[in-house]
This record gives structure tokens, sequence and C-alpha cells, in this order.
């Protein structure tokens, strides 16, 4: 049959390998053709057998036939469509061509490769090259002895005897197929035969005594050598298999003047003898064949003897004539290896090494090793960390080293994608493959068998994963360094190598030993030929010469790189330090000094200026280049100087001394920020620190290596240079968190230092910079693409010089767009014009709407070079001459000018992106024509080749992801906030939402069956009043994901919206019946959220509360609703008397509605306390947090819009309180019945329609413009309660909240005579340290605001006061650490509501909002003034507030209470001074304890330390 692509790809071959072996076929049948007709010319007769000279007997005949039916058996099998390397293989096929084992050679080494076929047999050529012979033997090898004797001394005798006559030496093969009339094998195909005992074959030839004349036996003897057993080898068959060859050597010295007559054994079936020929014949070579001398001949063939010897004589003499073997140029072909020919080696490959024992003379002749970029290295040196190669590379290089099994899995831990493999980029892998001599464990070194039996699969699963997932095709080279005897495991990690990356192209083979070399190569080659290997072999070339050879190669220089120190010098920073600190990119004062710059031509320099030009980000070598004039100066925005004179001023200790300061470039897209922030570090390289931040890694580690990299080298730590840290697109927790890290270790330095420890440039694309940076303008600048005059001339002539260097505009597209402020009328010409000829139909281009799909929508997004060269059917098919890959030569020329090409500093992984997002976006509208973009869409989801990419797929699929579901927020830098993806929403308002529910399900099916993507399904579809939809979607959602609360909200949330859309259609028509299912969706929406409740309580990342608030707002509409009805009719003084009594009372159902309200009576009657929890909770919860985060100006605007934030919480809940209340008052009530509990229910409801109820109620009255209104109100609150409460005692809740309503109206109206004294809210407060039952942490509060030392009340120490607010104090950080669970930092901001004044009393309490009023200024300056806490440099607030006495200790803070020491928590542990100082602060009050505010030291004002909020 016709091997096609098709079969091959039917049985599970790689596309590289099928085009491997379909090129070799064609080869190999062009070489079969041309050995076919020089056999055809001389070979033997068809007719001919195994042993032509002898009968052969039935049996043995039928012994015979059966490998020819097992080979037809083969051959159908194949048919069926097994592989192709079966034992049969047709005519029409062509196998790999062998060498035979040289000739006399005795090397153990040298393997045949089973199914491989040698040269056809041959006949005589110059005496001295052997000529050869074949036999299958197949049969014979599976007599007895006597028969195996005879036979295979028959064939060796006659053979031999032929050669002896003709005087040419000769080698006869057992085991190598002859037969040209059986069809299932080849002729020279290697099969060998099995071996039982070697002793039979060499005790065969003692037939020589009987079959030569006695004078003639000795020369028999020394001309037939002894049998050699070649072993075959195969990587399917375990079987072990040999070739049994004998050479003959007929030297002058023996045979002159000889003739050789022989008569040959022959096995007797009947008497089980062997016999010999009765007559004796001469034997000679005729071709290829060994043919008696016919007697008629005889004669002449005698005469001819002498003229035989004369030749005989003349060939030994030529042979032993020493011939010079030219030395190849090995140094050249080493550079031709390694980096195709040219001058120097590319520093962006990695090296994956494989070795075996290093000798200790070696050792000094591998110091390029240390240079090169090496990823991994397999050492099968069981003593390498003792004395082998890996003692050496760790002196210079840290590592991580591995077991086989730990290296296979260290890729496939749970880490998040971005970090799955990264931890192998920062630090090379030493995979020990056959254990360590000195390691304590159990990982011990074990024999070939044992290595093959329970290690090979790790090996092969290990590198498996580098190729697929890890590294991308032409990134690496596999460095095969064999400096000791192979064993068969090295092998095998060749071939795993050689599978996997589909040929030899980028593997390289170093061996000084031949020898070693040899045998490495006689095993390898059953994957690849012995040609192939030597291709890609440097074998011979002593290691020094290769050290030097490719030293001399290296990009760089291996002189040493520098630290600026505080003394103003240098320090020298090895690269093993360097490497440890591998969780950020070290910028040195010497910084590309290394590069060996003469190496760099023209061409390559400006390659590296116009890469940054057409937009990708600038590297250290373009400053580099342009400082030492190589190439145009990179221009200085406005900005840059902005950031430097900002830079200065933190410096110079401008303001507050802050120990980790923040510097924040905030940029549009493409408009120069990243380019900024590093200019801002390459200036101040040389006297500062500087370093970049990879955020793949944690803030810990982060800390860690940042607190050594400022140490380093530094006699005082106290004076040491500070950090500059540039950290780029982070998220803003993880800014936090490090922040945060970085503070606390410098905290337990205990040194004072006038400047920063650390400042982190924080740089970000924002669609809003301007914005950002009037929010914090100390602190901030904002790049943005509009150029200031001056900018603009400096473009200009940048550009002018540029096309003056013959660079062509549509090469630096970015560039020249930022010249003209990225303009969206220019992009959109200026990209209709590179469009205009383009090819729409073409894959490229089809490509290129993919990515510009992403690049729009996704931020940040781009496609891995490995998924373009998959989709255009490229890599695995590349030739080998085009081991210099380009793969923009496949491109079009309009795709190759929008496209660019990125690689990621620390992987090298190439990806690509269009040149800017707004070009992408034209593109999508440019190429779209009547095509919407849901369809294209829809299209890229069924690209096979893109998503079955195995190589970065983690990467494509987070943008598949975040294309569909990742929405818009302020918060993160958008433009805007949406409610879903900006791709989904622009589908629902171009074209309609049933286009984009059809995408978001092909994504669904696509991705896994994703449930977030059942969530946004749900979303979707209530958002668009399509409600049954929606109940499914949220159904599958939750099914996948039963204990997510954000999925149990979106449920919660299917179920209100469709409440509120049925409630809103409501007609006087409704049945009773559609009212019921009213009713029964909004319990079932309740039910939803209550589950979320529960499942955010067991959430420890995430603070999850709006399932707290969806039930309030569903509870707060079904009372409206159910207000409406009328079986529920107000009363004559308008209140809703009957549907009180009907919710609040268990024995009350009016007639009307008892059966067929039967299901909703029990959960009806429990509204009131279910809406009274969640109130309770979102109360509680808003008391911890600063909730003025958002500006009033965008308020009433967004809130309708937004499901997920609520913009004034505590506006909210007073509306929704007095909502609730409104529904459960009625005056009527009092008068059925005598209940106390209906009594308490119907204060505990007019105080909430009063704005009171809970503590977030009562403190907003502080915040309300009118305080006599609001003083007003809190009086008639406090109206309600009872005239005794000591008396008359109060619950737990309405108790505290009356002690706070005392307190909040002393700050509003002072003189109140409602207010009664602190002692009896003290006495009132008793149960909360007395009683046993858990308290909220509003009661532990107001007893730290009540027993705060008081001048009036606390005359005389008293201990038991402290305890009562040491136990509150620690309660309530108890209670916050539950709360906060292990949320980001950035989350968990305490809101500190009452801050200690001068007066005593309650008067002595001041809210922050009487300090507010004090500050000028907007809302925004207002929080800048507390942030840098220039707050309390304005007078009046010094005058309110109390500045209290403490002491620091091991930098922890307390203060005296009434007698003890009492913890206090800084606002920032940051503003706490080093060791034991006396200091003063003004205190604050928040629900996680005292907090100081404006630490000073007390009496020092030179080193006092400043810190605002």
């Amino acid at each position: 049959m016709e091997l096609d692509d098709s079969f091959l790809k039917g049985i599970g071959m790689k596309g590289g390998q099928i085009h491997m072996l379909m090129r070799k076929r064609n080869e190999l049948l062009q070489l079969q053709e041309k050995a076919q007709q020089g056999k055809n010319s001389s070979s033997k007769a068809p007719d001919r057998t195994e042993a032509r000279t002898e009968p052969v007997s039935s049996t043995d005949a039928a012994a015979q036939d059966k490998p020819s039916r097992g080979h037809r058996a083969a051959a159908s099998s194949k048919k069926q469509g097994r592989r192709s390397s079966q034992l049969k293989h047709g005519d029409d096929e062509a196998l790999e061509l062998s060498n035979c084992r040289p000739f006399k050679s005795q090397d153990t080494c040298f393997k045949y490769v089973k199914d491989r076929v040698l040269a056809p047999e041959s006949g005589v050529n110059d005496l001295i090259a052997p000529c050869h012979e074949y036999k299958s033997f197949a049969t014979a090898a599976e007599l007895n002895k006597n028969q195996l004797k005879s036979k295979f001394a028959c064939e060796v005798i006659r053979f031999a005897s032929a050669c002896m006559n003709i005087r040419t030496n000769g080698t006869i093969h057992f085991g190598i197929m002859d037969s040209v009339e059986d069809k299932g094998y080849k002729h020279g195909q290697i099969v060998g035969i099995k071996v039982k005992e070697r002793e039979c074959y060499v005790d065969a030839l003692d037939h020589i005594e009987k079959c030569f004349q006695e004078n003639k036996q000795e020369i028999a003897r020394k001309c037939i050598h002894p049998p050699v057993f070649v072993e075959v080898i195969s990587k399917d068959s375990q079987d072990q298999r040999f070739v049994v060859e004998v050479d003959i050597e007929p030297t002058s010295s023996l045979v002159k003047n000889s003739f050789f007559e022989v008569c040959l054994p022959k096995y007797n079936e009947e008497s089980q003898k062997v016999t010999l020929t009765k007559e004796k014949a001469i034997y000679q070579r005729l071709g290829a064949k060994s043919e008696p001398v016919k007697p008629n001949s005889l004669a002449t063939f005698i005469q001819g003897i002498q003229d035989r010897d004369a030749q005989r004589e003349r060939a030994e003499l030529s042979s032993t004539e020493v011939h010079t073997e030219a030395s190849q140029n090995l140094g050249r072909k080493l550079a031709i290896l390694l980096n195709d020919g040219k001058s120097y080696m590319d520093d962006s490959l990695r090296y994956i090494l494989v070795t075996n024992r290093c000798e200790k003379d070696n050792l000094t002749c591998i110091n390029f090793l240390m240079r090169l970029n090496i990823f991994c290295v397999f050492d099968f040196d069981e003593h390498s960390n003792v004395s082998g190669l890996y003692s050496k590379y760790k002196e210079h290089h840290a590592t991580r080293s591995y077991f086989l099994q730990d290296f296979s899995n260290e890729s496939k831990t749970g880490n998040p994608p971005s970090q799955k493999h990264l931890c192998l980029f920062d630090q090379p892998s030493w995979v020990f493959c056959n254990g360590r001599s000195d390691f304590l464990g159990d990982e011990k070194p074990c024999d070939e068998n044992t290595w093959i039996r329970t290690k090979k699969k790790y090996l092969k699963k290990a590198i498996t994963r580098i190729c697929d997932e890890i590294l991308p095709k032409r990134s690496f080279i596999v460095l095969f360094l064999l400096l000791s005897p192979v064993q068969k495991p090295l092998v095998d990690t060749f071939q795993e190598f050689y599978t996997e990356m589909n040929g030899t192209e980028y593997i390289v083979c170093i061996a000084e030993s031949k020898e070693i070399y040899g045998k490495w190569a006689n095993l390898a080659q059953a994957s690849c030929s012995i040609e192939t290997l030597e291709q890609c072999s440097i074998v011979g070339m002593k290691l020094s010469h290769v050290d030097a050879t490719i030293r001399a190669m290296l990009p760089s220089t291996a002189q040493p790189r520098h630290l600026p120190v505080s003394t103003r010098g240098l320090c020298t920073l090895p690269l093993l330090e360097e490497e440890k600190l591998f969780s950020l990119e070290i910028l040195c004062a010497d910084q590309c000094d290394d590069i060996k710059l003469d190496l760099l031509t023209e061409k390559e320099i400006q390659e590296i200026e116009q890469n940054f030009y057409k937009g990708r980000k600038i590297i250290w070598e373009n400053f580099w280049l342009a400082e030492k004039r190589r190439c145009g100066e990179i221009i200085e925005r406005e900005a840059c100087k902005d950031a430097s004179k900002l830079l200065d001023d933190i410096l110079r200790g401008s303001g507050l001394n802050y120990s980790v300061a923040k510097l924040k470039v905030f940029h549009h897209p493409g408009s120069g920020g990243s380019t900024i922030a590093r200019q801002v570090l390459w200036k101040r390289r040389k006297d500062l620190r500087c370093a970049v931040i990879k955020t793949s890694y944690s803030p810990a580690t982060v800390c860690e290596h940042a607190l050594a990299f400022r140490d380093y080298d530094e006699k005082e730590i106290s004076h040491c240079l500070p950090v500059l840290l540039l950290i780029e697109d982070y998220d803003e927790d993880y800014l936090e968190e490090l922040r945060n890290e970085l503070m606390d270790a410098v905290a337990t330095r205990k040194i004072n230092s006038p400047r920063p420890y650390f400042i982190l440039m924080c740089c970000r694309r924002s669609n809003d910079p301007e914005r950002l940076c009037k929010a914090s303008p100390l602190d901030t600048v904002a790049v943005t693409h509009k150029l200031t005059d001056s900018e603009k001339s400096l473009f200009r002539t940048k550009l002018e010089k540029l096309k003056q260097k013959d660079v062509k505009p549509e090469f630096i597209l970015t560039f020249v767009l930022m010249c003209e402020e990225f303009n969206e009328t220019y992009v959109r010409d200026f990209v209709g014009h590179i469009l205009l000829d383009i090819d729409r139909s073409s894959r490229d281009t089809c490509l290129m709407r993919y990515v510009a799909l992403l690049n729009f929508y996704v931020p940040n997004s781009y496609i891995s070079l490995s998924h373009c060269e998959a989709f255009l059917g490229l890599g695995a098919y590349a030739e080998r001459k085009l081991r210099a890959y380009d793969f923009k030569s496949h491109l079009s020329e309009q795709v190759r000018m929008i496209f660019i090409e990125l690689r990621e500093s620390t992987t090298y992984i190439s990806s690509v992106r269009i040149i800017h997002c707004l070009v992408a976006k034209e593109i999508l509208y440019q190429l779209s024509g009547n095509e919407p973009q849901s369809q294209l869409a829809m299209t890229l989801l069924q690209e096979k080749p893109l998503f079955e990419n195995r190589f970065g797929r983690e990467e494509f699929i987070k943008f598949i992801r975040d294309l569909f579901i990742r929405r818009d927020k302020r918060s993160r830098g958008d433009a805007t906030d949406t409610l879903f993806s900006p791709f989904i929403e622009h589908v629902c308002k171009a074209e309609d939402c049933e286009k984009a529910i059809a995408v978001l399900k092909a994504a669904y099916e696509l991705l896994g069956k994703d449930p977030f993507f059942a969530q946004q399904l749900a979303r979707l579809h209530y958002k668009n009043e399509k409600f049954e939809d929606a109940e499914h979607w949220a159904g599958v959602a939750k099914a996948r994901m039963p204990n997510d609360s954000y999925i149990l909200d979106t449920e919660g949330q299917v179920y209100r919206k469709w409440f509120s859309f049925t409630v809103d259609k409501m007609t006087q028509e409704d049945s009773p019946q559609s009212i019921t299912q009213k009713i029964e969706i909004a319990l079932k929406a309740m039910k939803c959220f209550r589950a979320a409740q529960q499942a955010a309580k067991a959430e420890y990342d995430s603070m999850n509360n709006a399932g707290y608030f969806g039930e309030v707002e569903v509870g707060c509409r079904l009372l409206r609703f159910l207000s409406t009805l009328d079986v529920f009719h107000r009363n004559p003084q308008g209140e809703y008397s009957e549907l009180v009594k009907y919710l609040i009372t268990d024995y009350y159902i009016p007639k009307d509605i008892e059966r067929t309200w039967t299901n909703l009576h029990s959960r009806l009657k429990g509204l009131r306390q279910n809406l009274y929890n969640a109130l309770e909770w979102i109360s509680e919860d808003l008391s911890y947090f600063q909730t003025d985060k958002n500006q009033e100006k965008d308020e009433e605007d967004e809130r309708d819009e937004k499901e997920e934030q609520i913009y004034n919480p505590r506006k909210w809940l007073k509306r929704q309180s007095e909502v609730y209340a409104k529904f459960f008052i009625s005056t009527s009530l009092k008068g059925d019945s005598n209940s106390a509990l209906d009594t308490q229910l119907m204060r505990r409801m007019n105080i909430y329609k009063s704005g009171g109820g809970n503590v977030t109620n009562i403190l907003s009255f502080l915040t309300d413009k009118k305080e006599a209104r609001s003083a007003e109100k809190l009086e008639n609150i406090l109206s309600f309660y009872t005239e005794n409460p000591l008396r008359d005692r109060l619950e737990d809740n309405d108790l505290i909240n009356y002690i706070l309503c005392h307190i909040t109206l002393s700050c509003l109206a002072p003189g109140s005579a409602k207010l009664v004294s602190v002692q009896a809210l003290r006495e009132l407060s008793a149960r909360f340290f007395k009683a046993k039952g858990p308290f909220p942490a509003s009661a532990h509060f107001l007893l730290t605001l009540l027993y705060w030392p008081d001048e009036a009340l606390d005359k005389e120490p008293n201990p038991d006061k402290d305890k009562i607010l040491n136990s509150a104090l620690q309660t309530m950080k108890r209670l916050y650490d539950i709360k906060m669970k292990d949320v980001p930092t950035r989350k968990k901001r305490i809101y500190t509501p009452f801050f200690l004044g001068k007066g005593y009393g309650l008067a002595k309490i001041v809210h922050k909002n009487k300090i507010d009023k004090l500050i000028s200024g907007s809302l925004d300056e207002k929080r800048m003034k507390w942030l840098h806490g220039t707050v309390w440099n304005i007078a009046k607030i010094r005058d309110i507030l109390k500045r209290v006495s403490g002491w620091t200790k091991d930098r922890d803070l307390f203060i005296r209470g009434h007698m003890k020491e009492l913890p206090i928590l800084p606002l920032h542990r940051d503003s706490v001074p080093p060791g034991n100082e006396n200091v003063t602060f003004y205190l604050g009050f928040s629900f996680k304890g005292l907090v100081a505010f404006n630490i000073q030291v007390e009496n020092n004002a030179a080193i006092s330390r400043t810190q605002g909020i």
C-alpha cells in the first residue's frame, strides 16, 4: 500500500516524524533502485536455497515455509493500520541503509539495528575490501546442535574456500536476509538469529580439519577467523538477537602457490550423523556467489594462481601504506552546530545538557558551561555533587537539584498558569537521573535494567513536558556531553529527545574520545542512522579546545557586574549571588558593558532600535547603545522629568519619611510609560540600587530578595543606598501586600534612616491616567498620548532622523502613531492604507483578525508563536536547512507590518500581538466587512490547531476566558465599569443578545463546561429578561460549583430580577395563583442569598457580602408587594395592620389565603427575623470599614447600572431599614396584645423608622450636614427607649444602640437634656464584660470608648478597668481576625470613627467627621491630607485632639491605661520608631482596637517620624 499523511497520522505519528519519514523514504528509494541495478547484474540464481550443495529434507522445507507465512500475516496486519516499523516491508517500501561491521573488528560496542538493510551482496573488489554473503539462517538456528554445526560449517567452508582461492577478503553474515523469493523481506535486511550457545558456532569450525586437505588445514585455520557475534538492537523488541559473522583473510604469506579443494559436511536425517560430500570441489567467487570451478576450467583456474598471488601481494602492500587522514575543521563545525556559523552565539537560546561522569581532569575544561544559558541538566553521574560536574557548576550558579521523578512532576503542580513552570526558568535545574551517592534518602544509583524498569518512564515524562509545554521549538539546544563510557540510559535520553524534537536539528553531541562516541553512536543508531549522528557530533576535539572555541563565540565577556555602594564606590555582584535573587531583574551600574560591541553589526544595531520604535518594550541595550552613540538618543518626555523630580523629593525626605515610598506612573497604552519608568531607572543605576520586580513571585519572596539586594556587600546596613524597584502592570492587592511585607521587614530592623529603604515605582496602564494623577498628585505621574509642543518637536526631529537611515515609516508604526498622538482619524487612514490590497481569505490575515480581537478586548493579551505556527501549519514541517527559521517569512507584507513579535524576558518565550490596541480596533472594523464580531469569535472557537496546541495553552485559554467573562473596572485602570466583558457588551449592543448568548454557549462547551461561563450565561439571560433560561444556567453553574458564594449569589440575582420583573408587569387581572408564584420566586431568591451568605463564611480568601445585600433588597421589595394585595388592606391610619399581624404572629392567617398560601405561611412569618439578621450583619460589617471612597458626582448616575457595587452603603442601609420598619409598625396591634415582645418589637420598628436601629444608622447621623436635625432625630429615638433601661433590661442589641445614641448625640449636641452621664453608661455596659454570652464587636468597641481613662471620673487608679479595656481589645482583635480571613491587605483598611479629644466625659469623644470639617479642599484633597499626614499640621485639629504619651519596645507600641500597659496598633507599622523610645501620638478608636496616629519621638523633633492615614 502507499504511505501517505492520512495513514501515518492515523497510526499516531507526529507531523515532523511524518515529514522526515516521507523525505527519507524518497531518498532511500532512489538509492535502492541504483543498488538493485547493480545487484541484478551479479545476483544469485533465483532458485538458490540456503544450502545449494546439499539436499533439503521435507522437514526442513516445511520449517522454511513458516517464516514466510508469518511475514504474510504481518503484511495483512499492516493493511489494517499497524505501524510501518513491522517486520514486513513491502516491495514498494525502502528501509534505511546500514554499514557492515568493519572487517576484522572485534569492537563489542558495534551493533546492528533490526530491519535496516546492508548493501547488496558483493563480489571481488580489490581483494582487501571484503566481499559479502548473507544467510538468513532462520530455520537452521532452531535445529539441534549437530544439524546447526553442520549447516554453519558447510556455509562457512564453502564461502571461505572460494575467498581463499580468489585471494580476496570476505565476510559471511548469518542473520541477514538473502532470499529474493521471500517477498516478506528485503534483500540484505537485518533480522538476526537467536543464539542459544555460542560454543556451537565456534565448535562448528572444527570441521575445517575434516573438510580441507591435511596440508592445508593449518592455513585454513589461520585464514578463517573465529565467529563474531554482533548484537541486533531494536526499539520494539526485547528479544536478544545476533548477526553471526565470519571473516576470511587469505594473506599472501599463507596462501601463496596454494589452491583449496574441500568437501562439505552435511547432516544425514536417516543416520542422524554428519557426513562429507563424496567429491571434493574447488570453489571460487563469481560475482556475489560462491561457485565450484567447472572441470573443463580447472586447469586454467590453477594456472592463474600465480597472477592472483601477485595481485594479492600488491593489494596488501598498497593497504599497508600510511594514509594520513585530513583533519576536519571541527571548530567551524562546532560554530555551525551551535550558532549557524555566525561569529557569536545567540544568547536567547537555552541549553539542555545531558552528560555522564566527568573526571577531575576534565573539570578545568568545562568553563564554557558556566557561560551558557542552561535550562536543565540530565546528569547520569551519581557522584556529580561530590566530585563531578555539579560540584563545579554550583560554585558559579544558583541551581535547583531534583531527582528524575521529582523533576517530571515539577511542572504539573497546582500553581497558577503564570507560575506553573516559572521556577524552572530562573535557575538551572540539575536532575540526577540515577540517584546521588551522597544523598541520605532512598535515591540510590541502580543498574541499567533496574533503571529502565523504574526510572525510564520519568525521563520520558520530563522530556515530553519540556518539549511540548515548557520550551518552544527552536528556542533550545540539547547538548550531549559524553565524558565517560556510555550506558544505555544515556542513549535512551537521546532517543526520547530525538523523537520529541522530530530529528537532530537542535541536538549537538560532543565527545573527545572516539571510542566513547563509537559505543554511544552504535547504541543510538536504533533511532537515528550513524551518518545522521555524525552530522550533529563533534568527535575527537580536545575538551579544552571545545571550551576555548565556545567561549570565543559568546556574545558577552566574562567580566563581573557591579553595584553602587553607600560609600560612592562599587562592589562586585557575582552571578551566583545575582541568581539567588531570582525574583528581581537587577540593573547594574555597568549594565550591558559586558557585551562585545565589535560583534554587533550595524544591521543588528538598527534592528534593536527599530524593534523599540515599532512597539516592543524598551530593553537596556537601547539605552546602552544610545549612550555609546551607536544609535539615536531616546526621547525624554516631560513625564520622565516629572518622575525624576518626584524621585528626588522622595530621596531628599521632602514631606513625610516613609521606609517604603511609592512613585506611581499611570500611562495610556502605547504612550511610553514603561519607557519612562525604565529611563528613570537607567539614569539612577549608578547612585541607587535598581531592579525590576517579577510579579510572578509572591510578595514574600520579592521582599526577601529586595532586603538581600539592599544589604548585599554593605558594611553598615543602616547606611545602605535606597533600592528603586520597578513594578509593572501589577495587581493592586499584590502591590499593597508587597508594600506591607517590606514595611514589616524594615520595622524589625529597628534602624532609623533619613531616607526610604525602598522606593516602589509603580507603572501601570490606564485609560484615564490624568484622573488617577489628580487623585494623588504628590506621588503620581500621568503619561498620555497628548504631546506638549516641545515633545512634538522632539518626535518630529527623531522621525526625520529615522527616515534618513532609510527606515520606512511602516516598520516603526508605533512611533509614527505616537508622533500623531494616536489621532483616531490618522490611525484609521493609516491602517486603511496598509490593508488596501490584503488577501482577506488568507490564513495569516485570518490569524491577524484573531489576534486583533484578543488585543482590542483583552489588555496585555498575545498569542504564542507556537500557536501561530500551528495555525499556519508551520514549525514541524520546516526543512532542516531552515534552522534559523523565520516565522515572518510566512506572513504577508501587511501582516508583518501590523504584528510585533515579543519575547518574554524570563523564559524567552516568543509571542505576537498587534502593535497597538487602537490599531487592533481598526483592523477589526476594517476587515470585518459584513461579518459581525460574534461570528469572528465563533470561528475562532472552532480553530482546533489553536486550542489543541499544547505549548503555551494555559495562557491562550486565559485570554479566551477573559475575552468572554473579564469585565472592565475603573479600579483596574479601565475607562468604565461594565456588567459583562467589553466584547459581550459590544455584541449585545451592535448585534443582539441572542448572538452573545450563542457565542458564550460555544465557549462554555469548548472550555470544559466552565461554571463561570454558565454563570455569565445566567446573568446575560436575566439581563435580557429570559428568566427560565437564566434559572437553567444558574443551576448548571451551581451544579459544577455548589459552594461558590458568587455563583450562589448569581442564582439569587436571577430570582430577584425575575421577581421584580413579574411585579412590575403585574395587572389587576393577575390570578391568585400568579401572585403565589411571584411570592415563591421572591422566597427562592432569599433562600439563595442565605446560601451565598453561608458559602461566603467558608471562603477564606474573599469577603463576599452580596448575599446579605441581596436578601434585604428582595425582602423589602417583597414587603412592598405584599402591602399592595387586597388581603392586606390598610387601616384608617394608613398602617398595614393586617400585614403586620400576619407576619409577626404565629396564629393569625387571613382566611382568603389560608389554603392558597399553605406552602408560604411558615416562610413569610420568618421574613421579619431574616431581614433583621441581614440588616444587623450589614451594619456590623460597615462599622469596620471606610466607605466614602466613591465620589458623589457619579454615584447617582451609575448606581442603577451596577448590581455588584453599592456606592453609598450607609445611605442604602438607612433607607432599607426605614422600608423594613414601615411594614412592621401598627398601633392597632398594641391593643390586640399585651405581649411585651410585641411592644418591644413596635418600639424597635419605630426606632428603625426614625433612622436608628443599628450601629451604622446611628453613626450616619454624624455625617449629616444638618447637625441640629440629626440631634433632634436622635433625641426622638432615645424617647422610644424605657426611662430606666438599667431596671427594664434591654436586649443586647438594643442596649448597644441606646449607648451609642448617647455618644453620637453628645458629638452633635453636647448640651442635650436627653444625655446621661458616662458613669451611667458604664453601669449599663457592665453586662458586656460580666456576662458570658457572646457579644458583637460593637459592644466591645463601646467599652473602649467608655472605659478609656477619664480625668474627671478616674482620679484613682483602678486595675479592674484595665481588665475591662484589655479584655475588650483582645476580643475585638479576635473578632477582627475571624472577619478578615485571608483577604488581601488592601481590603482590610480600618475605619476609625472616633478620636480622643481634650475634654472629659462624653465630650472627650471626637468623631472623625468633626475633624474632616476642619480640613479645607475637595474630597480628594482631604483624602490626600489624611494619606500624607498633613492633616496633623492644622492648628484647629491639634486644638481639639488630645496628644497622649506612650512608648515603643521592639517596634511594638504601648500606652498606659488606668494602671497597666495596653497594646496600641500603629496605623502603619512603618511609623513606629526603632529601638525603645518615648513617643506621643493621637489616639483613635476602631473596631480592630486602639489606633495611633502621627507618632513622634518625644522631645526629639530632629529624628521624629511622622505617619498619616
